[in-house]
C-alpha cells in the first residue's frame, strides 16, 4: 500500500471520525484499514434491521466471555461490529452522553483537558440534534433525533410511574443534567435510516484522493523499530500486506481488540508475551486490563392494552409496518426498541444516579437460541422494563490466548465481584419493583411477572440477576487513559506509552465507564483525539 501520513486501524466509530478530520487536511496522507467488509446492507440501514446483524457473523465478530463466575459460570455473548461503521451498525442507535461527573472523573484520573466543561463543547461539534417540534440544534455531521412523538402510547404509564415515585422527567437526556432523569432516548437516525458513524463521518470524506480505505483487510501488528511505530502488518485477500507511516499509527480497534493488537505486536504484560514467545517491546501489565462493562436484565410484563407485539408479531401488523416504512421511512421499523428510559438514583441516599433504565413497548420472554428475534415478540401484549447500573465497579481483562492473530482473545469481565456492584444491583431491582407497584403502572400490567422483583428477596434478586443477566455491550477501559505508574497505557494525548508515533483512540482509553451507553463519548474521543493529532 506505500506509505501514508497516518495509518488508522479499525474503521469504527473512532475510525471513521478520524479518518474524515486527519484527511481534511489534503497534505496528508490517510490508510483507514478495516478487518471487515462494506456497510452497504439493507438489514444495516433499516434501524430496526439490527435485530439480524445481532448474530450475523458476516458484520459481527460474536465473541464470547469465558465463562465468569460472577454469572454462575456462564459465558456472555459479545456482538462487535466487523463492517465499515463497527458497532455503530449493529447498534441499538441509543445516543446518549452519560453525566457530567463520568468526565470529570476522567481528568481527575490524571488527565487534564478531559473533564466535562473540556467536552461538553467537543460534543456540540459534531451533533445535529433534530428535537421533536422538528427543530434543528447544531449543524454537524451527525443526526441526533429525538423521535418521542413516535413511540408507542404506553409511554404514558411508564412516565406517569416516575413522576408518582419523584423520578426527575426531563425532555433531554443529553448529559446537561448531573441529576440525570427519565425521558425519551434520542436515536441515530436520518430520515427514517441508520446514522452511523460511516455515514456521518466517513463516507463523505471518500471522495477525497487523500484517503484510502482498505476493507476486508485485518492488521496483525504494529510495525516498531527502535520503540516507534513505523506501519502494520496486515492480511488482505489472503496475501500478507505491509504499510509505513510517516506520521502515526492510530489503533481505533475497539476495546476488544486494540489491546490485542498492543499484546500481539509487544506492548503488554512482560510474563504473558514471554510465555507465548513474543519479543517484548514495552512491558506494561495495564494493557488489557481495566475492562468494564455494563450488565443489565429484563423483567417481562403482560400488558392490558395493544403493544408492539401486535405489529411486529403478525404477518399483517409486519406487512404494514414494512409498506409504511418502504413508501414512508417511518413507523416502527424505523425506531429501535429502547424507547424510554433514563439514569436516575435507586434511593434519595445515592451519591449520584446509579442506574439507567429502560422502557421497551415490546417483549421478547421466549428465549430463541443464537437469534434476536425483533420481529418475533410475545404472542400476546407485552412490555419489558430492565436496567443496567451505571457505573460498576468490577474490572476485568482481555489477553491475546495465543501468538496467531486469528485466534480470539480471552475475554474475563468478573462482573460483580464486589460488593458495591451486587449491592447496586439489587437497589436497581427494587426500583424497578417499585415503578410495577405504582397505581399507573398497575393500570398497564395484566399480570405479575414470572420473576417478581417487588416480592423476591435480596438472594432471589441476585440469584436471578446472575441467572439471566447479560452484556450490554459496553465493554471499555482495556488501554485506560493515565500515567504509567498509575496503570494507563496512554495518557491525556492517547499516545502509548513506551512507544513513539502510536496512539490508541477507542472506548478501550476511558479510564473509567461511564453511565450509559459508550457510542457518544467514543464519537468525542475520536474529535478531540484528531485535534490532538492535528496539533502534533
Amino acid at each position: 500500500m506505500g506509505e501514508f501520513d497516518y495509518i488508522i486501524v479499525g474503521a469504527g466509530s473512532a475510525g471513521c471520525v478520524l479518518a474524515e478530520r486527519l484527511s481534511a487536511d489534503r497534505s496528508k496522507r490517510v490508510l483507514l484499514l478495516e478487518a471487515g467488509g462494506s456497510d452497504r446492507r439493507f438489514r444495516i440501514r433499516m434501524p430496526i434491521g439490527y435485530g439480524r446483524t445481532f448474530h450475523d457473523p458476516a458484520v459481527n465478530w460474536r465473541y464470547t466471555t469465558e465463562p465468569d463466575p460472577g454469572l454462575g459460570g456462564r459465558a456472555a455473548y459479545w456482538p462487535r461490529g466487523k463492517v465499515v461503521g463497527g458497532s455503530s451498525s449493529i447498534n441499538a442507535m441509543v445516543y446518549c452522553r452519560g453525566l457530567p461527573g463520568d468526565y470529570d472523573d476522567w481528568r481527575d484520573a490524571g488527565n487534564p483537558g478531559w473533564g466535562w466543561t473540556d467536552v461538553e463543547p467537543v460534543f456540540r461539534s459534531f451533533e445535529r440534534r433534530i428535537r421533536r417540534d422538528g427543530s434543528q440544534h447544531g449543524d454537524g455531521p451527525l443526526w441526533v433525533s429525538d423521535r418521542e412523538p413516535e413511540y408507542h402510547p404506553i409511554k404514558r404509564h411508564f412516565y406517569a410511574a416516575a413522576r408518582e415515585l419523584g423520578l426527575p422527567v426531563v425532555d433531554d437526556l443529553d448529559g446537561s443534567a448531573p441529576e440525570g432523569g427519565i425521558g425519551a432516548y434520542a436515536v441515530n437516525t436520518r430520515k427514517g435510516l441508520r446514522c452511523s458513524a460511516a455515514d456521518a463521518f466517513l463516507r463523505p470524506a471518500l471522495a477525497r484522493s487523500n484517503l484510502v480505505l482498505a476493507i476486508h483487510a485485518r492488521v496483525e501488528r504494529v510495525a516498531i523499530r527502535g520503540c516507534r511505530a513505523v506501519g502494520v502488518d496486515y492480511v488482505q485477500g489472503g496475501r500478507r500486506r505491509q504499510a509505513t507511516a510517516r506520521g502515526e499509527v492510530v489503533l481505533c480497534a475497539g476495546a476488544v481488540n486494540t489491546p490485542q493488537l498492543l499484546q500481539l505486536s509487544g506492548i503488554g504484560p512482560g510474563d504473558l508475551l514471554q510465555r507465548l514467545g513474543i519479543p517484548v517491546v514495552h512491558a506494561n501489565a495495564a494493557v488489557g486490563g481495566g475492562l468494564q462493562d455494563h450488565l443489565g436484565i429484563s423483567y417481562f410484563y403482560r400488558a392490558t392494552e395493544p403493544t408492539l407485539n401486535q405489529v411486529l408479531g403478525t404477518w399483517p401488523g409486519r406487512l404494514a409496518a414494512g409498506l409504511r416504512y418502504l413508501l414512508t421511512r417511518s413507523g416502527p421499523l424505523s425506531l429501535g426498541v429502547n424507547q424510554l428510559g433514563g439514569l436516575v438514583r435507586t434511593s434519595p441516599g445515592a451519591s449520584r444516579p446509579n442506574t439507567q433504565l429502560y422502557f421497551n413497548p415490546v417483549s421478547y420472554s421466549i428465549e430463541h437460541a443464537g437469534k434476536r428475534p425483533l420481529l418475533k415478540p410475545d404472542p400476546y401484549p407485552g412490555f419489558i422494563i430492565g436496567f443496567n447500573t451505571c457505573r460498576p465497579t468490577s474490572v476485568g481483562r482481555i489477553d491475546i490466548a495465543s501468538p496467531e492473530p486469528e485466534r480470539p482473545p480471552r475475554i474475563t469481565p468478573n462482573y460483580l465481584s464486589t460488593d458495591r456492584d451486587i449491592e447496586d444491583v439489587i437497589a436497581s431491582a427494587r426500583l424497578i419493583g417499585r415503578i410495577q407497584e405504582t397505581e399507573a403502572m398497575r393500570a398497564l400490567v395484566a399480570d405479575r411477572p414470572v420473576f417478581d422483583p417487588a416480592r423476591a428477596s435480596d438472594e432471589e434478586i441476585l440469584a436471578d440477576f446472575r441467572a439471566r443477566s447479560g452484556s450490554v455491550f459496553h465493554a471499555c477501559g482495556t488501554c485506560r487513559m493515565a500515567p504509567e505508574s498509575a496503570g494507563g497505557v496512554v495518557d491525556g494525548e492517547l499516545r502509548v506509552h513506551g512507544i513513539r508515533a502510536l496512539r490508541v483512540v477507542d472506548a478501550s482509553v476511558f479510564p473509567n465507564i461511564t453511565s450509559a451507553n459508550t457510542h457518544a463519548p467514543t464519537l468525542m474521543v475520536a474529535h478531540k483525539a484528531a485535534r490532538l493529532i492535528a496539533a502534533g
